[in-house]
């Protein structure tokens, strides 16, 4: 399984905000030519069903978004906010990355922040760096086998319901 997909994104916004935001009230994704509108509606700290799609659309093959969206759901339950203490490390943000391994929150003895990133960083609206991660993460695991919300609810089943109508 291959997560380092590339592809020319444009990305297009229609009110004052951020490029590097994927939180947007408004925004255009569109891959050589193809555009899909998206329209949000979502509590701050939380991205819709509908929106992770179009916003993962640059980021993976479109037949893994599926898969990263149920994870995001099994995780998380889509907020950017969420904190899981585990004991002797927590699990931060949407995807629910870990301080044992992956980011530095201060607290945790030993951790390796192979992300190079404060867990902080995972707890804001803008997503991107924590897709950088989670890509690292699953390019390493050769898959998303280390998510135990994807191992028990999403692996092996069928996900269209998660990416319909996009």
């Amino acid at each position: 399984m291959s997560t380092g997909f590339t592809s020319p994104i444009l990305l297009s916004v229609s009110q004052t905000t951020s490029f590097s935001h994927f939180t947007l009230p408004h925004i255009k994704v569109g891959i050589a030519g193809f555009s899909i509108a998206c329209t949000t509606h979502c509590r701050a700290g939380e991205i819709g069903t509908g929106n992770l799609p179009r916003i993962f659309f640059g980021f993976w093959p479109t037949s893994f978004i599926a898969d990263w969206v149920c994870l995001v759901k099994h995780e998380s339950s889509y907020n950017t906010k969420a904190v899981n203490n585990n004991g002797p490390s927590r699990d931060y943000g949407i995807f629910q990355i870990n301080s044992k391994y992956w980011c530095e929150d201060g607290k945790t003895s030993g951790s390796k922040n192979a992300c190079h990133i404060s867990c902080s960083k995972f707890q804001d609206d803008n997503i991107e760096d924590d897709i950088q991660c989670a890509k690292k993460i699953a390019r390493e695991a050769n898959g998303l086998t280390p998510w135990y919300g994807w191992r028990d609810n999403c692996k092996g089943k069928n996900l269209s319901s998660y990416v319909n109508g996009c």
